[in-house]
């Protein structure tokens, strides 16, 4: 079955050079073209997509604008950012309407692979509510405790990055972000980055000011208290996967980069549970009561039709994170399959 994607753009000549460019892709894709948000929003009403891509500056509507309109209405599209628009608040305007970033000129192998990705771990998740719940995230909720040191450091004059992205390493939702955006094309980086703490460097002091506190991106989560401790619990685990999956990974002599990364795989590893928790807690409260007696990956594949696995893996590919990452969180209950992916 095709794909059916949408490109959106306020000018012509732009959707005629992608009409061009996507020629040789008409066997796989079926391809539209929109001139501007309302158009679009109009062939969305009328016809199903699996992907939107679109400009960021338009007038009457720009693609911030346009995707979080799409995340409201249609949450299981994928939604992808494809502009000439380099500037960081630009990027942060639309980092919870958008899962990815494409920067122009793009050529098209990079654009078939980052949307063929993206719809491939989508059908590994069959249900479409699960799907949609999945996509229509805007960030992951993250430890208020680990929240408030954040505020704290980033209010502090003088404090290192260094310190502040060993602090965002012990949360998997800041984690994850902050991981999407320094992958994204608009950074140009020539190498993919695995490390939540080098990530947090490269983006800087004030990038990480705007997410923590000018636009609140890194919410804390605050629920009833019975709720609050086992998220405690569950990103104490991650902070503790982390850590043994890089000691694991040192002492099988593998180099800082690959132990980096084996680190970030086991604190990302459950954060699928963290997703539908977040997005269906009394769902998700139903797994917890039949884990007992079922075992946790049956109980939410009884409830979701997903394991927290494929759903965790879903969300960072749409996110863009390594894929060395995402496969291994995927797979991340095969015996050592985070180190065999991560090295």
């Amino acid at each position: 079955m095709k794909r059916e994607i949408l490109f959106v753009d306020d000018e012509p000549n732009v959707l005629q050079g992608l009409q061009r460019m996507l020629r040789p892709l008409r066997d796989v894709w079926n391809v539209k073209f929109a001139e501007g948000g309302a158009q679009a929003l109009q062939m969305l009403a009328e016809a199903p997509f699996d992907v939107v891509v679109s400009d960021m500056r338009m007038p009457g509507m720009s693609g911030s604008q346009l995707l979080s309109a799409v995340r409201d209405r249609h949450p299981q599209i994928i939604r992808v950012i494809l502009s000439g628009q380099s500037e960081k608040e630009f990027i942060l305007e639309a980092v919870t309407a958008a899962h990815q970033f494409l920067s122009k000129p793009c050529e098209a192998e990079v654009l078939k692979a980052t949307i063929t990705r993206a719809c491939l771990l989508r059908d590994g998740v069959s249900n479409p509510e699960t799907q949609a719940l999945v996509s229509s995230l805007k960030a992951l909720p993250v430890s208020p405790s680990i929240h408030a040191e954040l505020c704290d450091l980033l209010a502090t004059e003088g404090t290192s990055l260094q310190k502040v992205g060993q602090t965002v390493a012990g949360c998997l939702g800041m984690s994850a972000k902050v991981l999407q955006l320094v992958n994204s094309a608009f950074f140009g980086l020539p190498r993919v980055v695995a490390s939540p703490a080098e990530a947090v460097v490269l983006l800087g002091a004030d990038t990480m000011k705007s997410l923590t506190l000018s636009c609140q991106i890194f919410q804390p989560y605050a629920g009833p208290p019975s709720e609050i401790a086992w998220r405690e619990e569950l990103w104490s685990s991650s902070r503790a996967g982390a850590e043994r999956n890089e000691a694991r990974a040192q002492s099988q002599g593998l180099d800082a980069r690959a132990s980096q990364a084996s680190a970030t795989v086991g604190l990302l590893r459950d954060c699928g549970k963290l997703v539908l928790a977040a997005q269906r807690p009394e769902a998700y409260a139903q797994v917890l009561d039949l884990a007992a007696s079922m075992g946790w990956s049956a109980a939410e594949r009884e409830v979701f039709g997903a394991t927290h696995g494929e759903v965790g893996g879903y969300l960072l590919g749409l996110w863009g994170l390594p894929s060395v990452v995402v496969d291994a969180v995927i797979d991340h209950h095969a015996q050592d399959a985070p180190l065999a992916r991560a090295a």
